[in-house]
């Protein structure tokens, strides 16, 4: 770690600090303020809102009894919106008891999306999709009013929704959207066939969008600052669009121009498109990467180690081993990792912090100096050792040390002096040094430098000792 030349950092938890909180809504074609004022959009509207917030999530709340407060599980994104429906009214349990799940397409991150087709009384079927703003966006062809009538999705209104993507992910905001899509009984298979049902996802109503705020860690500005004066290069890759990754890169001071164009900042979909070698030409140059799949990540990592980079990688998620594995350092998360994910990490950080990092790269810095000073200091006295004793031996049959006095020498001096310098602490003086990058020998020409000169030193002296010691200190009678 203290040799690495780049770090791919996801931004989710490891930039940011993963409490995700609604902070706007866009409903009914009306931008909702509070984003839980729900008293413009009429009751049938409302209804599909909670109905697909309840039965469209991996979460779940508990509600105990007694009045207390509910307990919302689930991912930092599922909490969030869970969140958000109980402000809405939701009663989670009594929603999912009202109508009954046909078939579920979980979340996924090569889509971006994910879906339910629930069955509302005897021939009622609706799918409801959530995910990636701009992707269900495509998806749309009409869109609900705060009435609950049904409007087309003319160009105007798209660029009415974009617009308001577009405004919310420039206040790096997660913005993710709402749709369903009405169906007959009769077009779903018979039950027995239904494992290969594959839920419609062309044709769908927007019923809206929500932005999704996600702090940015206290500290992390200047973790990355101390990066770049040690000569690491911090790129992120997430999942969110560019619009809002390039808002938390600015933030997170890993940007430091609002304007940047490609290929700083690139698309997965961009880059997975590239040849090999256009890739490898780009992926120096990237410093954030949006709307990235996994694989992404992974072609990302290839052409950096190609490129002659020692490669760091943070993932949390069982997608993000293939990356990990590939790169000279993965670096899983101690508390949202899956256990694959760190199976297939060569470090764990334990509290998830991009800071931490810099600590692990002070002390990855500290062990390689550490090793440094040791071989050098080991050298020099073991050379200058030998060369006393085989030109004593040559010269005069004669040997000044002999092998219980080498032994002291190797054991007790050439230890403890070893031991001082191989446990001295980190400093901040290493992290303003370049990283020693792959192709560095480990002895490195200062070193030789060093070593040559002062084992030259000291044979001078030893061997002018022993010729010609005992007249010099006046020592012959």
């Amino acid at each position: 770690m203290g040799s690495a030349t780049t770090i791919c950092s996801d931004k989710t938890g490891t930039l940011t600090l993963n409490q995700m909180t609604v902070v706007e809504a866009y409903f009914g074609g009306e931008k909702m303020d509070p984003p839980d004022n729900t008293q413009k959009l009429s009751a049938a509207v409302s209804t599909m809102i909670i109905e697909g917030i309840a039965q469209n999530t991996s979460g779940s709340i508990f509600e105990p009894e007694g009045g207390q407060a509910p307990e919302v599980t689930g991912s930092p994104t599922e909490k969030a919106i869970l969140s958000w429906g109980l402000q809405l009214g939701m009663k989670f349990s009594e929603t999912r008891s009202k109508s009954s799940i046909l078939q579920v397409f979980p979340f996924n991150s090569e889509k971006k999306r994910g879906g339910v087709a629930v069955q509302v009384g005897d021939s009622e079927v609706h799918v409801y999709w959530k995910g990636a703003a701009e992707l269900i966006l495509e998806s749309c062809t009409s869109w609900i009013d705060k009435d609950g009538s049904k409007q087309s999705m003319t160009p105007e209104k798209v660029g009415e929704f974009k617009k308001f993507i577009e405004d919310m992910a420039v206040a790096s905001l997660r913005c993710v959207a709402f749709a369903y899509r009405p169906c007959e009984m009769s077009d779903v298979p018979k039950e027995d066939q239904r494992a290969d049902w594959v839920l419609p996802e062309d044709n769908l109503i927007m019923l809206g969008i929500v932005g999704i705020k996600d702090p940015c860690r206290p500290g992390v500005q200047d973790s990355i600052r101390l990066c770049a004066a040690a000569g690491i290069k911090v790129r992120m890759v997430t999942g969110d669009n560019l619009q809002t990754a390039r808002a938390i890169a600015l933030e997170c001071g890993i940007l430091t121009d609002p304007n940047v164009s490609e290929p700083t900042i690139i698309e997965g979909k961009t880059f997975r498109e590239l040849s090999d070698l256009e890739r490898e030409e780009v992926a120096d140059k990237i410093s954030v990467m949006g709307r990235s799949s996994p694989n992404d990540k992974l072609l990302l990592v290839k052409a950096l180690r190609n490129r002659g980079h020692v490669v760091a990688v943070t993932g949390d998620g069982t997608n993000d081993a293939p990356a990990l594995h590939e790169a000279d350092i993965g670096l899983s998360m101690g508390i949202q990792g899956t256990e694959v994910a760190k199976e297939s990490s060569d470090i764990i950080i334990l509290d998830d912090n991009f800071a931490t990092l810099v600590r692990v790269v002070r002390w990855g810095r500290s062990v390689y100096a550490n090793i440094q000073k040791f071989i050098q200091f080991q050298l020099t006295v073991n050379v200058a050792a030998l060369i006393i004793n085989v030109v004593s031996a040559v010269s005069s049959g004669d040997v000044p040390l002999n092998a219980v006095q080498l032994l002291w020498v190797n054991l007790i001096m050439d230890t403890l002096g070893a031991l001082a310098l191989a446990t001295e602490p980190p400093n901040n003086h290493l992290m303003q040094r370049p990283p020693v990058g792959r192709r560095e020998p480990l002895i490195t020409n200062i070193m030789w430098r060093n070593l040559l000169i002062m084992a030259f030193y000291q044979v001078a002296i030893l061997l002018t000792l022993t010729f010609k010691g005992l007249t010099l200190l006046r020592l012959e009678h």
